[in-house]
C-alpha cells in the first residue's frame, strides 16, 4: 500500500463525481490510484441474461369430421314442360285519312307596349304569372300591368294551458291473511377449520457490509495534527449471525359438514292486492296577446282597363300573337289494329330416375390436443451501479484529444456540433449517448470510451 501527501494527490488531479478529493472527513473507495491518474463515478448499465420458457400456444381443441349423407334411387313422374299457348297474328287493316297539320306554329311576342315592340324580359314575365296575370290563356293585344301592396298586420288573442290536467292517485291498501309454514332460514354448508403449522428455528450466517479499500487521514508522528498524508487501507467484511424461524410443517385444513336449519313461521300472505282511485283534476289556462302578419307585401298584375289596389310600379306586359299556318295531308292509318289468336299447348311429363336420400350427412367431433411453444425471455440479472472509473484528467484533454473525440462521434452520427476542440454540452452529450449505445460505463470521459473510439490522449 502507497501513502501520499494530500498535496501531491491533489497535483495529480484525483478527482471525483462530486468535486475534488479534500481531507475533511471524506472517504472515498478508489481502486489502486497511482499518481497522475483521475477517477470519476460512473454508472455501469444493468446487464440481462435470457431463458426459455414453454408457453401454451394452442388451446385442446376439437376437429370436426363431415360423414357423408346416404342416398337411395327411385322413379318419379315429372313435368318436363309446362303448359303453354302458342299466339297466331291477325295483320291489322288500314284506311286514308286527311289532316290539317301546323307548318308554322303561332308565334307569341311580350312586349312592353302594344306599339313599341321593346320585348319583355323572362323574369318581368315570370314575374308577372306568379303575381296574378293570365300569361298562359290571355288574349292577343291584352296588358298587364304590376301594382304594390304592402304587408297586412293583426292582433290576435291566444289562449295556452298554464297547468296541465292530472291525475290524483288515491291509495287502498291491500288486505292480507297469515298461514304457518315451515322455511329454510340456513342452507347446509361446511366449515373448513384450519390446522395450524408447525415450525423450527435455523441460524445463518449474512454478509453486512463487503470488503473494501478507502482513503484515511494518516496520523503524522502519533499526532492526531493533519500532516496531509492520505493512506489507501482495507476495510474486511463484517458477517452477523441471525436465528430465524422458518415452516417445518405447512398449514392445512379439514371440512366439517354443517346440516341446514329450518323453522316455522307465520307467513303474510296477499288476499287483496293494493288498488289505486284515479281523481282527475282539470286543466288551468291563461291568455297572452300577438301581433302576426296576416299578408306578405306583394306584387299583383292586373289588365289594363281594371280596377287595381296599389301603386303601380311601370312595369307592363303586352302579348302579341302571329297566327299559326296550317296544311290539308292525306295519311294511311290503321282501321284495325293486328291481333292474335291464342292456341292452347297441354303439359308433358316424364317418368325419370330421382336420388333420395336414405341417412343423412353427420359430424363427429375429434379432439385436438393443447399445443406449447418456446418463447425466450431476457431478465436482468444485475442492476445498474455507480463505481470508480478511470477518466482523462484535465491537464491531458487538449484540444486536439477532443477535437479526435468530435471526429470519431461525428462518424457514427452521436455528434452533430463544430470540430473545435471544446469539451461542451454537445461533445458530453454525444460521448453519454455512446456509452448508451455500446453498453459501457455511464459518465465522463473514461479511458474504455477513448480506447474504443481508437483517440490517443
Amino acid at each position: 500500500m502507497k501513502n501520499y501527501k494530500l498535496s501531491a494527490v491533489l497535483a495529480v488531479s484525483l478527482t471525483v463525481a462530486t468535486g475534488s478529493l479534500v481531507a475533511d472527513d471524506m472517504e472515498v473507495v478508489i481502486p489502486n490510484a497511482q499518481p497522475g491518474e483521475c477517477y470519476a463515478k460512473v454508472i455501469i448499465p444493468a446487464k440481462f441474461e435470457t431463458h426459455t420458457e414453454k408457453v401454451l400456444s394452442q388451446e385442446a381443441s376439437e376437429r370436426l369430421q363431415i360423414i357423408p349423407a346416404k342416398y337411395g334411387t327411385g322413379t318419379e313422374k315429372v313435368l318436363v314442360q309446362e303448359a303453354s299457348t302458342r299466339l297466331s297474328v291477325i295483320p291489322a287493316t288500314f284506311k286514308t285519312t286527311t289532316e290539317k297539320v301546323l307548318v308554322k306554329e303561332e308565334e307569341v311576342k311580350w312586349q312592353t307596349g302594344l306599339k313599341n315592340g321593346i320585348p319583355v324580359s323572362p323574369e318581368i314575365l315570370a314575374a308577372a304569372k306568379t303575381g296574378g296575370a293570365d300569361i298562359d290563356s290571355m288574349a292577343p293585344g291584352t296588358c298587364y300591368r304590376e301594382y304594390f301592396t304592402p304587408a297586412k298586420y293583426k292582433s290576435e288573442t291566444q289562449t295556452y294551458v298554464s297547468k296541465e290536467g292530472y291525475e290524483k292517485l288515491k291509495v287502498v291498501p291491500a288486505k292480507y291473511t297469515y298461514e304457518e309454514e315451515k322455511v329454510l332460514v340456513k342452507e347446509a354448508s361446511q366449515r373448513i377449520v384450519k390446522i395450524p403449522a408447525t415450525y423450527k428455528t435455523v441460524t445463518e450466517k449474512i454478509l453486512v457490509e463487503p470488503e473494501k479499500t478507502m482513503w484515511k487521514k494518516s496520523q503524522c508522528n502519533g499526532r492526531n495534527n493533519d500532516c496531509g498524508v492520505m493512506c489507501l487501507v482495507t476495510i474486511p467484511a463484517r458477517y452477523k449471525t441471525i436465528t430465524k424461524r422458518v415452516v417445518d410443517k405447512p398449514a392445512t385444513t379439514k371440512v366439517i359438514d354443517i346440516p341446514a336449519v329450518y323453522k316455522t313461521i307465520k307467513v303474510r300472505k296477499l288476499a287483496a292486492p293494493a288498488t289505486v282511485e284515479r281523481v282527475p283534476v282539470a286543466e288551468q289556462t291563461s291568455t297572452y296577446t300577438i301581433t302576426s302578419k296576416v299578408s306578405d307585401p306583394t306584387f299583383s298584375w292586373v289588365k289594363v282597363g281594371e280596377k287595381a289596389n296599389g301603386k303601380y310600379t311601370g312595369h307592363q306586359v303586352c302579348k302579341i300573337v302571329t297566327p299559326a299556318q296550317y296544311r290539308t295531308i292525306s295519311k294511311v292509318v290503321v282501321d284495325k289494329p293486328a291481333t292474335t289468336k291464342e292456341t292452347e299447348i297441354p303439359a308433358v311429363y316424364k317418368n325419370i330416375t330421382v336420388t333420395k336420400l336414405v341417412q343423412p350427412a353427420e359430424v363427429k367431433r375429434i379432439t385436438i390436443p393443447e399445443k406449447y411453444s418456446t418463447i425466450t425471455k431476457r431478465e436482468m440479472v444485475s442492476p445498474s451501479k455507480v463505481v470508480w472509473k478511470k477518466v482523462v484528467c484535465q491537464s491531458s484533454m487538449g484540444t486536439s484529444t477532443i477535437r479526435g473525440v468530435q471526429r470519431s462521434l461525428k462518424a457514427k452520427g452521436l455528434y452533430s456540433g463544430p470540430i473545435d476542440g471544446i469539451y461542451g454540452t454537445l461533445t458530453k452529450e454525444a460521448v453519454k449517448a455512446y456509452q448508451k449505445q455500446n453498453g459501457l460505463a455511464i459518465g465522463g470521459l473514461t479511458h474504455e470510451v477513448m480506447k474504443s473510439l481508437g483517440v490517443n490522449f
